[in-house]
């Protein structure tokens, strides 16, 4: 496998009332090509820091972030971004949220609907295409925003605690459609989250970071098969990685 994303000693500090911050220290890590990594760690640890740089909405103030070996200097198409806030435009309709990054592009229009039908119906809103995000629950706005992301076909996914604000069920069936969406699609996933199990259901490997200032402390293998089912997530297999996960998170 080939390095899609690679974060080379990358350091950034904030100046919060004239004094110095420093949110990540000398981060690196290698993501490969198609894999899913979940990132977790105690809060104000750097995870969102670290992810915002890559995708090009921050500069580190030190090192930097290559993306299929070139650096990052900004915004770019194929990393697409997900953040626990919907961001939905609201006098848009399903359809045309999920178009608008086409239109952009200078899509025509006949096949900026193609593209938008065959995502929507990937994420299970066919029926709700036409419906304004006023009329959808929290977990199909976050499916919506989702499809809006894999229009562009972005080859990376950057995704900041998507489902953090959705309640436990819509956020495990969200979990079990995301996976899905990735078995098929195959792109690269950096998926930001505080809960672990959600961590360890989801992903290739799980990286930990340590407390402030933000350093890679430690990263886990997840050897569990795909798909990753109920009965996976009550494995012994699963509890063992979990609670790993779980003691190098927590007793920093």
């Amino acid at each position: 496998m080939t390095s899609k994303v690679v974060f080379n000693n990358v350091t950034r500090r904030f100046d919060l009332k004239n004094e110095p911050f420093l949110a990540l220290d000398r981060f690196s890590l290698d993501i490969m090509d198609g894999e899913f990594v979940t990132v977790v760690g105690p809060s104000g640890c750097g995870k969102s820091t670290a992810l915002n740089i890559a995708a090009g909405l921050m500069q580190p103030s030190e090192g930097e972030v290559l993306i299929d070996g070139m650096p990052v200097d900004g915004p770019g198409p194929e990393r697409g971004v997900i953040f626990q806030q919907y961001a939905l435009f609201p006098w848009l309709t399903v359809r045309q949220n999920v178009e608008f990054g086409l239109r952009i592009k200078g899509e025509p229009a006949a096949r900026r609907r193609e593209i938008a039908e065959r995502f929507i119906d990937l994420v299970g809103l066919s029926d709700f295409a036409d419906s304004l995000p006023k009329t959808l629950s929290g977990g199909m706005k976050q499916r919506c925003a989702i499809a809006r992301a894999y229009a562009v076909d972005p080859t990376i996914l950057l995704m900041d605690e998507p489902f953090g604000a959705l309640d436990a069920l819509t956020r495990v069936q969200l979990q079990d459609q995301l996976l899905e969406t990735w078995s098929r699609e195959r792109r690269t996933v950096m998926f930001i989250t505080h809960d672990v199990d959600e961590a360890v259901y989801l992903a290739n490997r799980v990286i930990i970071m340590a407390a402030r200032p933000g350093r890679l402390k430690e990263i886990i293998d997840v050897d569990l098969p795909y798909p990753r089912t109920e009965e996976i997530r009550l494995s012994p297999e699963f509890m063992e990685i979990r609670n790993r996960v779980w003691h190098a998170v927590y007793h920093q």
